[in-house]
């Protein structure tokens, strides 16, 4: 009975403690904190809502784009034959190089191109822009490369399968869109389609793209590469020099 008459007394004893004033001014700056967080937050949620939707609508669009492009090529070639010609599609204006021999009886000159390339390992792999330099340049190396035209497909799987960005000079791979937004979004060039619509288009901001870019680390091909067939020309039944698209299956080997 004293116990439970003693209780109301405590409590109002404690009810008249005074809280000390840097314990309310930390909880007030704890709740600040919180608050500050939350928002944070949401806002954060709202924003990887909206690039979300904005990324679904870019590959759509991309997706439209590439089969309005085939559509018309292949209206192009009926209308040639029905007329008793020929179509002749676009030049290219892109080119994959894949690097298939080592350092060995290299010259200085074919070195500094393919440092130029950043061709600096066995099957390392990079796009190339195609104009009269360039073409020069992969005259001169040949031998020790092969190279051809990419197609949408062989250019999506590099990117996804091999895919990896140059962030702060590291090697970073393309697991998410945001290392792709961090080092690209100033030239508009925010996810993987993004990505992948600019190195096949071969638009206005390729240099920054394709730099961003690591160079690709592939497999030696399904069957390998004997060494009779590396020293020769495509051409001749060897495995050096362009290929034109047969390159896309060359990389299918080498994935």
């Amino acid at each position: 009975r004293a116990c439970w008459c003693i209780q109301p007394v405590l409590l109002a004893c404690l009810k008249m403690v005074k809280v000390p004033e840097s314990i309310l001014k930390k909880r007030a700056t704890q709740a600040k904190i919180a608050e500050g967080a939350k928002a944070d937050h949401d806002a954060a949620k709202q924003q990887k809502k909206a690039d979300k939707a904005q990324w679904i609508a870019n590959a759509q669009q991309y997706e439209a784009e590439y089969a309005a492009a085939e559509k018309e090529a292949i209206a192009n070639r009926r209308a040639a034959k029905e007329n008793g010609g020929f179509y002749v599609p676009p030049e290219p204006k892109v080119a994959l190089v894949i690097r298939i021999r080592g350092i060995i009886g290299v010259s200085p000159k074919a070195k500094k191109v393919m440092r130029l390339f950043r061709l600096l390992q066995l099957h390392n792999a990079t796009f190339v822009k195609l104009n009269e330099a360039s073409i020069r340049m992969l005259r001169l190396i040949e031998p020790y490369v092969t190279y051809g035209y990419p197609s949408l497909k062989t250019v999506r799987s590099l990117i996804y399968k091999r895919g990896f960005g140059k962030v702060n000079k590291q090697r970073i791979p393309i697991a998410d869109n945001s290392v792709i937004s961090s080092e690209l979004s100033s030239v508009g060039i925010n996810c993987c389609a993004d990505l992948v619509h600019e190195i096949y288009t071969c638009g206005p901001n390729f240099k920054a793209a394709n730099n961003f870019l690591w160079p690709f680390k592939l497999n030696s091909p399904n069957g390998g590469f004997s060494s009779r067939t590396k020293l020769l020309h495509f051409m001749e039944g060897g495995e050096a020099g362009a290929r034109g698209e047969e390159i896309n299956k060359l990389v299918v080997k080498m994935l």
